[in-house]
Protein backbone atom coordinates (compact mmCIF):
# COMPACT_ATOMS: atom_id res chain seq x y z
CA UNK A 1 0.00 0.00 0.00
CA UNK A 2 1.09 3.26 -1.11
CA UNK A 3 1.66 5.57 2.42
CA UNK A 4 1.07 8.90 0.97
CA UNK A 5 -2.41 9.49 -0.08
CA UNK A 6 -3.72 10.84 -3.27
CA UNK A 7 -4.15 14.24 -1.99
CA UNK A 8 -0.73 14.11 -0.34
CA UNK A 9 0.62 13.75 -3.83
CA UNK A 10 -1.95 16.63 -5.60
CA UNK A 11 -0.90 18.45 -2.67
CA UNK A 12 2.85 17.97 -3.74
CA UNK A 13 1.43 18.83 -7.21
CA UNK A 14 0.28 22.17 -6.29
CA UNK A 15 3.43 23.31 -4.25
CA UNK A 16 5.85 22.19 -7.10
CA UNK A 17 3.52 24.15 -9.43
CA UNK A 18 3.68 27.15 -7.33
CA UNK A 19 7.63 26.96 -7.46
CA UNK A 20 7.24 26.60 -11.25
CA UNK A 21 5.99 30.27 -11.60
CA UNK A 22 8.42 31.76 -9.19
CA UNK A 23 11.32 29.55 -10.55
CA UNK A 24 9.92 29.69 -14.16
CA UNK A 25 9.88 33.99 -14.01
CA UNK A 26 12.76 34.14 -12.54
CA UNK A 27 14.97 31.76 -15.08
CA UNK A 28 13.09 33.58 -18.28
CA UNK A 29 14.89 37.19 -17.17
CA UNK A 30 17.68 36.56 -19.96
CA UNK A 31 16.39 33.80 -21.82
CA UNK A 32 13.99 33.04 -24.78
CA UNK A 33 10.87 31.60 -23.56
CA UNK A 34 10.95 28.45 -26.10
CA UNK A 35 14.52 27.99 -25.20
CA UNK A 36 13.81 28.36 -21.60
CA UNK A 37 10.82 25.23 -22.49
CA UNK A 38 13.13 23.18 -23.87
CA UNK A 39 15.86 23.18 -21.02
CA UNK A 40 12.59 22.87 -18.35
CA UNK A 41 11.70 19.62 -20.59
CA UNK A 42 15.32 18.28 -20.50
CA UNK A 43 15.29 18.67 -17.13
CA UNK A 44 12.27 17.10 -16.74
CA UNK A 45 13.16 14.18 -18.94
CA UNK A 46 16.37 13.46 -17.08
CA UNK A 47 14.95 13.46 -14.02
CA UNK A 48 12.17 11.05 -14.36
CA UNK A 49 14.60 8.85 -16.21
CA UNK A 50 16.53 8.67 -12.56
CA UNK A 51 13.40 8.56 -10.94
CA UNK A 52 12.22 5.55 -12.87
CA UNK A 53 15.72 3.98 -12.84
CA UNK A 54 15.70 4.00 -9.15
CA UNK A 55 12.49 2.65 -8.70
CA UNK A 56 13.14 -0.11 -11.91
CA UNK A 57 9.68 1.40 -13.38
CA UNK A 58 11.54 0.42 -17.18
CA UNK A 59 8.67 -0.43 -19.64
CA UNK A 60 9.51 -1.72 -22.79
CA UNK A 61 7.57 0.95 -25.49
CA UNK A 62 5.71 -1.96 -27.20
CA UNK A 63 4.37 -3.97 -24.26
CA UNK A 64 1.75 -0.66 -23.94
CA UNK A 65 -1.12 -0.93 -26.02
CA UNK A 66 -1.39 1.13 -28.72
CA UNK A 67 -4.73 3.29 -27.33
CA UNK A 68 -2.71 3.97 -24.41
CA UNK A 69 0.53 4.96 -26.22
CA UNK A 70 -1.73 7.27 -28.76
CA UNK A 71 -3.19 9.56 -25.37
CA UNK A 72 0.08 9.42 -23.60
CA UNK A 73 1.56 11.34 -27.29
CA UNK A 74 -1.84 13.35 -27.30
CA UNK A 75 -1.25 13.91 -23.20
CA UNK A 76 2.48 14.98 -24.15
CA UNK A 77 2.09 17.46 -26.88
CA UNK A 78 -1.09 19.10 -24.80
CA UNK A 79 1.21 19.34 -22.10
CA UNK A 80 4.66 20.86 -24.38
CA UNK A 81 2.09 23.05 -25.79
CA UNK A 82 0.90 24.40 -22.46
CA UNK A 83 4.40 24.67 -21.11
CA UNK A 84 4.76 27.11 -24.88
CA UNK A 85 2.46 29.51 -23.38
CA UNK A 86 2.94 29.21 -19.70
CA UNK A 87 6.83 30.71 -20.47
CA UNK A 88 5.44 32.93 -22.63
CA UNK A 89 2.68 34.18 -20.91
CA UNK A 90 5.21 34.65 -17.82
CA UNK A 91 7.88 36.30 -20.25
CA UNK A 92 4.87 38.99 -20.93
CA UNK A 93 3.04 39.29 -17.29
CA UNK A 94 4.14 38.81 -14.08
CA UNK A 95 3.59 35.86 -12.23
CA UNK A 96 0.75 36.66 -9.75
CA UNK A 97 -1.26 37.50 -13.17
CA UNK A 98 -0.26 34.61 -14.85
CA UNK A 99 -0.26 31.69 -12.69
CA UNK A 100 -4.27 32.03 -11.69
CA UNK A 101 -5.67 32.33 -15.15
CA UNK A 102 -3.39 29.06 -15.47
CA UNK A 103 -5.13 27.90 -12.76
CA UNK A 104 -8.24 27.65 -14.78
CA UNK A 105 -7.05 24.06 -16.18
CA UNK A 106 -8.15 22.87 -13.23
CA UNK A 107 -11.99 24.15 -14.59
CA UNK A 108 -11.32 22.73 -17.83
CA UNK A 109 -10.31 19.20 -16.68
CA UNK A 110 -13.37 19.25 -14.21
CA UNK A 111 -16.04 20.05 -17.34
CA UNK A 112 -13.94 17.49 -19.66
CA UNK A 113 -14.22 14.52 -16.94
CA UNK A 114 -18.25 15.21 -17.33
CA UNK A 115 -18.83 15.43 -20.51
CA UNK A 116 -16.57 13.04 -21.95
CA UNK A 117 -15.29 11.00 -19.29
CA UNK A 118 -18.94 10.74 -17.57
CA UNK A 119 -17.92 12.07 -13.67
CA UNK A 120 -20.50 12.72 -11.42
CA UNK A 121 -21.41 16.77 -10.93
CA UNK A 122 -22.68 17.79 -8.26
CA UNK A 123 -24.14 21.13 -6.52
CA UNK A 124 -20.82 21.32 -4.19
CA UNK A 125 -18.52 20.45 -7.55
CA UNK A 126 -20.64 22.64 -9.43
CA UNK A 127 -19.89 25.95 -6.90
CA UNK A 128 -16.01 24.78 -6.28
CA UNK A 129 -15.80 25.31 -10.38
CA UNK A 130 -17.51 28.52 -10.34
CA UNK A 131 -15.40 30.09 -7.09
CA UNK A 132 -12.13 28.73 -8.93
CA UNK A 133 -12.86 30.83 -12.12
CA UNK A 134 -14.63 33.43 -10.00
CA UNK A 135 -11.22 33.54 -7.96
CA UNK A 136 -8.62 33.09 -10.70
CA UNK A 137 -10.47 36.41 -12.49
CA UNK A 138 -10.03 38.45 -9.55
CA UNK A 139 -6.91 37.33 -8.70
CA UNK A 140 -5.38 37.97 -11.95
CA UNK A 141 -7.12 41.09 -12.60
CA UNK A 142 -6.12 42.52 -9.37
Amino acid sequence: MNPIPWWGYALGSALFAGLTALFGKLGLAAVNSNFATLLRVLVIALFTACVVSVRREWVPVAGIGMRSLWFLVLSGLATGISWLCYYRALQLAPASRVAPLDKLSVVIAVLLGVLILGEPMNAKLALGVALIVIGSLLVAAS
